[in-house]
């Protein structure tokens, strides 16, 4: 691929200031907006070695036809003029920030001469304070309900006020006391205004001088006899009492912060914001944003902050603003947030106590918004069979891939060697038909890949041309089941009496008739299980194998394919680091646009893949660790090991056991239990 040098800028053209440039397209659309300390050094980064640039950048440049900078005169003016001009000219390889639902706020609209309480969504309006945001209207509709009994303001829309100062009676709220009625003049509208900046202060956090208040006023109440005022103010004083209840106390009552927590994968990223004030959480808000240019975690909170705060009122910005990483232009966005607010703003990432178990908190929040906003886009049915389409196109399928599997391989160093198979069919995850493997070969990722492959469509194989018994000692490759392994020439993976598993699904449980050991024939039907009458699931080919890796992964697999003759499957790689799409025998990988559906999907199946093959790994491994420490004890056989095991439940436990109890244990003789008891007692020494 040839770099674009078309546009290149003549060298020593490019000043070393600090500045922000632009790249456009042959349009003379802006297509990307960035900033830098060092203008020369940075753009020459761009055409040095195009090669090897993030393939993102490459297709940002392979697009842009010219660019142009301008030179500022310190890095805060850059920050400035940079969210300026992207939200000027919104450019397409930027990152944005979008919200992944819509929030609702609870607004006073101050600009009005009699202002009103209302939930608003949207864009902010001027001369309207707002308070939030919630994560449901029926919040602040509860919350809103509560502070009118002290707090009686407006909160009818304009036409129902109209029509009751035109009649002169009041609608219903009037009459019940949670609204003044300024409609019929029963207040002035200083009165009015007077009682909407008391809510407005109360909401803000300013709560310690109306509990005072009321709690004064209703002793005084109380003094001189006035037991039904002063019954009144007391309820006035619960409810302000369960409306500050509503919103957890998290912090110390005079911090004002915000916390800003970030998930991430290679094509999305999740923000989610926490917003404390006077020591209590009011509000959160989530972004979902596409990583369409190349940025780290600190880059993208970076951004955030811009965007977030790029259009606020000073009012609304916090003295503090907790982040989860380091941020590569502290200083300067530090610099910029207090001049925006006319006060000093604090950036830092929380070490310890209670602010970093707030930030853990957010952190969870905005894996979980990752999480849905994922598992909204796949349930999409839309989306799912554009993705599928451009899967077949990008690969040039001769049919959409209805079914999909993906293979990955987890291991430490070499040891417990296990892998995954997992199944989408119509972009959707069929867990049911997902299996795993115990790998026999130690020759690496190619080696297993291969392995597994192979084992795989022999199986697949032998189920299409099944036509009557089945011996499970029928020959060399067979494997008698998946998840745990039943393989006939498996050695000590092989598993076999009473638990012995095989059938279609990992848990699949046989019972004493499939005592492989014993050389048990059972009944096959072509493509049908012997236990429950359904199909078979290896009875059925992919339409696509992908598996997790590059060119010498996918080539493994195809030889795999090729060597049992089936040739109606296609194979692809998907490398994780620069998400490349690899086809076997070519020299170049296959890219996809980085917000295509196709990408999005292999990379939920490679990813799926791997969470399942990671956590089979970690179930061999501690049941290898669990077992390690009893296979120095002589006297002690695999049987003995996994009874002493079931009947403590851990080598701990065993270790402060007594040679009595563990006598207790079936099998286990006086002899063999001192045996024990000192064999680890020495092992702990």
């Amino acid at each position: 691929m040839g770099g674009p040098v078309g546009f290149r800028p003549k060298s020593g053209s490019i000043p070393e200031s600090p500045g922000v440039y632009r790249f456009k397209d042959a349009g003379g659309r802006v297509i990307y907006v960035g900033k830098a300390k060092s203008l020369r050094q940075r753009l020459n980064s761009y055409f040095a070695d195009f090669a090897g640039l993030h393939p993102r950048t490459q297709t940002m440049l392979t697009t842009a036809a010219a660019v142009d900078w301008t030179v500022v005169g310190t890095e805060v003016e850059a920050l400035q003029l940079e969210y300026s001009w992207i939200k000027e000219y919104d450019p397409r390889f930027n990152v944005k920030y979008r919200d992944d639902k819509s929030y609702p706020y609870l607004a006073v609209t101050m600009g009005e001469e009699f202002p009103r309480v209302q939930v608003l969504r949207g864009a902010k309006r001027k001369g309207t304070r707002y308070f939030g945001p919630y994560s449901h209207a029926w919040a602040i509709r509860e919350t809103v309900d509560l502070l009118l009994r002290v707090f009686p303001i407006r909160s009818c829309s304009s036409g129902v006020f109209k029509r009751a100062a035109q009649i002169g009676r009041p609608c219903l709220l009037g009459y019940i006391d949670k609204c003044s009625a300024p409609c019929v003049s029963r207040v002035t509208a200083e009165e009015h205004r007077a009682l909407a900046e008391d809510f407005s202060d109360f909401m803000a956090g300013n709560t310690g001088r109306f509990i005072k208040r009321l709690e004064r006023e209703m002793r005084e109440a109380a003094v001189e006899q006035e037991y039904e005022k002063a019954a009144r103010l007391r309820d006035d004083l619960q409810a302000l009492q369960r409306a500050m209840e509503k919103q957890a106390v998290v912090l110390g009552d005079n911090t004002d912060c915000d916390v800003v927590a970030l998930a991430e994968d290679p094509l999305e990223a999740a923000v989610q914001v926490f917003y404390v004030r006077g020591g209590r959480i009011r509000g959160q808000r989530g972004w979902v944003v596409d990583k369409v240019e190349e940025a780290g975690p600190g880059e993208l909170v970076e951004h955030f902050l811009l965007q977030m705060y790029g259009d606020a009122s000073a009012e609304t910005l916090p003295k503090e603003v907790l982040v989860p990483v380091p941020l590569p232009e502290v200083e300067a966005v530090t610099e910029l947030l207090s001049e925006h607010r006319k006060a000093r703003v604090e950036i830092r990432v929380p070490q310890r106590g209670d602010k970093k178990a707030l930030m853990e908190t957010v952190e969870r929040n905005a894996k979980e918004s990752l999480k849905q906003h994922k598992l909204k886009r796949a349930s999409d049915l839309t989306a799912r069979s554009k993705a599928l389409q451009e899967v077949a196109d990008a690969l040039e399928l001769d049919q959409v891939p209805l079914r999909i599997e993906c293979y990955d391989v987890s291991h430490i160093q070499g040891t417990n060697v296990v892998a995954s198979m997992v199944v989408f069919e119509d972009g959707l995850a069929r867990k049911s038909e997902y299996r795993r493997f115990a790998v026999r070969s130690t020759e690496g990722d190619v080696a297993s890949i291969y392995e597994v492959i192979s084992r795989r469509f022999k199986r697949y194989l032998e189920e299409r041309s099944a036509t009557g018994e089945l011996d499970a000692e029928a020959g060399p490759g067979l494997d008698a089941g998946f998840g745990p392994e039943l393989d006939a020439e498996a050695g000590p993976v092989l598993e076999s009496g009473p638990d012995a598993k095989v059938g279609s699904g990992p848990n699949a449980e046989v019972g004493p008739k499939a005592d492989v050991e014993a050389g048990a024939e059972f009944e096959v039907q072509p493509g049908i299980d012997p236990e429950t009458g359904r199909p078979r699931k290896f009875a059925y080919p992919p339409n696509l194998v992908v598996v997790d890796g590059g060119p010498a992964q996918a080539a493994a697999a195809r030889r795999a394919l090729d060597e049992l003759g089936v040739d109606d499957v296609a194979v692809c790689g998907l490398a994780k680091r620069l998400e490349e799409v690899w086809l076997p025998g070519e020299d170049l990988p296959v890219i996809l646009a980085r917000s295509s559906e196709a990408l999005y999907l292999l990379q939920r199946v490679r990813d799926e893949a791997h969470r399942f093959a990671i956590t089979y790994h970690r179930s061999k491994r501690s049941k290898s660790v669990k077992e390690s420490a009893l296979d120095e004890v002589p006297g002690l056989g695999p049987a003995r090991r996994q009874a002493l095991i079931k009947h403590f439940g851990s080598v701990k436990r065993l270790r402060e056991a007594t040679a009595a109890q563990i006598c207790e244990v079936p099998g286990i003789g006086p002899s063999t239990a001192e045996t024990i008891v000192s064999a680890l007692k020495g092992q702990s020494t």
